[in-house]
């Protein structure tokens, strides 16, 4: 089993995307901070994946259901990153991000770090998506980005979401 990182939105929707997935066991939903000058905590994901899914895939989901292309006002709390536990995972990541760029013809922000601490968020913000999809923010926020990634990525899709 393989873990990565990922922050660039709201966590609730980051975790509920990568739970669609086949392949993903599990997502750890909380925050994230990496070495400074990225030391600070920011919303986050750990994913822990088998190899039903490549990271090409994880990446490109990522990239496409968050401003990874905006450097909005916000991004002190929702960095678009990607975040290794392996050192040996760093370049591939970039190559991947590097490829993703020249075919999506678009300059991601999405940085490239080192995950140094995790902080898991409260148990009742856990499995957000799961727990009530009918929730407003799911039906607003979440429901969107699920649509988005059943178009390019449907035979990913978990048939319970």
């Amino acid at each position: 089993m393989k873990k990565i990182g990922f922050g660039g939105g709201c966590h609730w929707c980051t975790e509920a995307i990568f739970q669609a997935l086949n392949g993903v066991e599990s997502v750890e939903q909380g925050w994230i901070s990496s070495l400074n000058p990225y030391d600070t905590f920011s919303e986050a994901v750990i994913v822990h994946f088998n190899e039903g899914i490549t990271l090409d895939v994880l990446i490109e989901v990522h990239l496409l259901t968050h401003s990874s292309a905006s450097a909005h006002s916000m991004r002190y709390k929702y960095r678009s990153e990607v975040y290794y536990i392996d050192p040996n995972d760093k370049d591939t990541i970039e190559i991947i991000i590097n490829k993703l760029s020249k075919e999506n013809d678009t300059k991601y922000i999405t940085q490239t770090l080192p995950l140094a601490d995790f902080r898991l968020n409260s148990e009742r913000f856990l499995n957000y998506y799961k727990k009530d999809k009918q929730k407003p923010f799911c039906q607003t926020n979440i429901n969107p980005k699920l649509a988005a990634i059943r178009k390019t990525f449907g035979h990913h899709i978990r048939n319970d979401f």
